[in-house]
């Protein structure tokens, strides 16, 4: 796939008749999400913010394995952990609601620093 090349994705979502609980539909894949327990709404699945973050890991994982295949580095696996941080009472910005903070944690095996650091770097420069 070349650089540039234009990607679409989409996903639909619509409310239920449980306050809070959202069905979600992507391609033929059909999941609940909830919004958390402070707005009223369940809280017992996912929450927005957690997809969010599962997002980020998945995408950090899938990036390194590709990185490696392509430049022939021995990667034999990759481990993302992801936290996010939400401050109401110290908003980042007033416009718009977004994370304070969010922190990964990669953990790779069968390469070495060097070559860890820069499927990393590539990954962050995404």
């Amino acid at each position: 796939m070349a650089q540039g090349e234009i990607r679409n994705y989409a996903v639909h979502a619509r409310s239920t008749d449980t306050f809070g609980r959202v069905l979600c539909n992507v391609r033929n894949h059909h999941f609940i999400v909830d919004g958390p327990v402070q707005n009223g709404a369940p809280g017992e699945e996912v929450t927005p913010a957690e997809l969010f973050l599962t997002g980020v890991a998945a995408c950090g994982v899938e990036l390194l394995q590709s990185f490696a295949r392509a430049d022939q580095i021995p990667l034999r696996s990759v481990k993302v952990d992801i936290s996010g941080m939400l401050d109401r009472g110290n908003p980042v910005r007033k416009d718009v609601s977004v994370l304070n903070s969010v922190h990964l944690k990669f953990e790779l095996t069968g390469v070495t620093e060097a070559q860890g650091t820069q499927l990393i770097d590539r990954f962050k420069g995404r």
